[in-house]
């Protein structure tokens, strides 16, 4: 499939499912799957920094960065819920866009959040590089890679069967690869453990640990100034 075809169906996929997300966003954010992503962010990344969030969904997240005392700018591919992060908070700033086509000049921000992104984007290393561009020197990068056995996961099956799919089966520590070799450094790693997965695995093994994980956090700095060539 090609990136046009793909990005479109992601959209689409995105808008239907906006009011299902935007039900469940809140709990994700505070009690679920996405509880430690705010104390991880705010671990490496100070108040009044400039943030984009991509992927920002219904705009969850992004509100809750800036009530933390972040200036915040939100980007996704579905209009849908690009409305609904505009009704939900009018002090961050939201619009439609593409992570791989971000229109921001260079070196806009102090950092990025993308949280389960890249998973629905045709080329990982286009947006990669893309926000390598838009973030300042010595920027910070804060990720969450869907683990392998995360339920989301399973809109990539149907690949097996030679359908076309818009959610691609990046694993975590492919990520972490392909992130250090294209302009980033790793500077903090945590897992969000799988529901029922065993106690105390990220003391032992960081592989085991994303292997049971339903999703890693990775804080990546951008490792210089220079600005990667785009096409």
């Amino acid at each position: 499939m090609d990136h046009k075809k793909w990005h479109e169906q992601a959209e689409s996929k995105w808008d239907r499912f906006s009011d299902n997300w935007n039900a469940r966003s809140e709990q994700m954010w505070k009690d679920g799957s996405r509880k430690k992503v705010l104390p991880f962010f705010q671990s490496f990344i100070e108040s009044d920094s400039d943030v984009l969030d991509l992927g920002c969904g219904d705009g969850q997240g992004s509100e809750m960065l800036q009530k933390a005392g972040y200036s915040v700018t939100g980007v996704d591919l579905s209009s849908k819920m690009i409305e609904i992060a505009k009704k939900r908070s009018t002090a961050a700033t939201f619009l439609q866009g593409d992570v791989t086509a971000l229109p921001f000049e260079n070196e806009a921000f102090d950092a990025v959040m993308a949280i389960n992104c890249l998973e629905w984007v045709a080329s990982p290393l286009e947006a990669i590089n893309e926000i390598n561009r838009v973030v300042k020197p010595g920027g910070v990068f804060v990720v969450g890679i869907l683990g392998p056995v995360a339920g989301p996961r399973t809109n990539s099956y149907p690949r097996l069967e030679g359908e076309e799919v818009v959610c691609n089966t990046m694993m975590p520590w492919e990520f972490q690869r392909l992130a250090e070799t294209h302009g980033w450094t790793t500077i903090g790693m945590s897992s969000v453990p799988k529901e029922g997965a065993p106690e105390g695995l990220e003391m032992q093994n960081a592989l085991l640990e994303q292997a049971v994980s339903f999703m890693t956090l990775f804080a990546l700095e951008k490792k210089s100034a220079d600005v990667p060539e785009q096409g």
